[in-house]
């Protein structure tokens, strides 16, 4: 790959965090094998050409059903097309729990996965979240019984 095979960046640009991709290679391996430093740079940059790789023939994936939009069928496409098609049913495992794992986030003042909550749900996860919020506050020393916070759960 060229320096400039990256859009409008150089290769040097293109980096991803070496705290993270340093604890990651850490917890793949046993506790007693370390890793020098250059064989770390050495990953990450390989992790870096993977990304670039599985990107471009993504793209080209998409552009061939004339989407302009990048979608997960056409990451795993892609993972097929280059060889990888051993990790598709890893890679979309992973994906799926990353998407549960999302789901209850707020996206613009909305819940993501579109389902409403009933009140009652509501009221329980607003009383979960303020006494974890106190919790944390009252540096743990302070927390809840379960009845405080639910009180259907009061005899």
């Amino acid at each position: 790959m060229e320096p400039m095979d990256i859009v409008g960046k150089s290769k040097e640009d293109a980096s991803l965090p070496k705290a993270t991709m340093t604890k990651i290679i850490k917890e793949m391996l046993p506790p007693d094998v370390r890793v020098a430093r250059d064989a770390q740079d050495l990953l990450i940059e390989c992790c870096v050409e993977f990304i670039n790789l599985i990107s471009s023939e993504s793209n080209d994936v998409c552009s061939r059903e004339e989407k302009r939009t990048i979608a997960p069928e056409h990451v795993l496409k892609a993972l097929e097309v280059l060889g990888f098609g051993e990790y598709i049913e890893e890679v979309y495992a992973a994906y799926e729990q990353h998407k549960l794992e999302t789901m209850d986030t707020i996206k613009g003042g909305k819940w993501s996965n579109g389902a409403e909550m009933t009140e009652e749900e509501a009221l329980a996860e607003q009383q979960r979240m303020f006494a974890e919020a106190r919790a944390r506050m009252n540096g743990g020393a302070s927390i809840q019984k379960q009845s405080e916070l639910d009180p259907s759960l009061e005899s």
